[in-house]
């Protein structure tokens, strides 16, 4: 019965740690979406998407 919630604490533990780590990369992922899609000179006249918008027909 220790053994098993050992185990049970252990597993805890690890999903915590494997939540943390996916959340820190969703942040790097959007920020880099968020550099690759603005443009060179930081205004938006409408040739490439908006960040948070529809990232439909965008080529990388």
């Amino acid at each position: 019965m220790q053994r098993e919630q050992e185990t049970k604490q252990n597993m805890t533990r690890r999903v915590m740690q494997l939540q943390e780590q996916v959340d820190e990369l969703t942040e790097l992922v959007n920020t880099l979406l968020s550099v690759i899609v603005e443009e060179p000179d930081g205004v938006h006249s409408g040739s490439a998407p908006l960040p948070n918008g529809a990232l439909t027909q965008v080529c990388m």
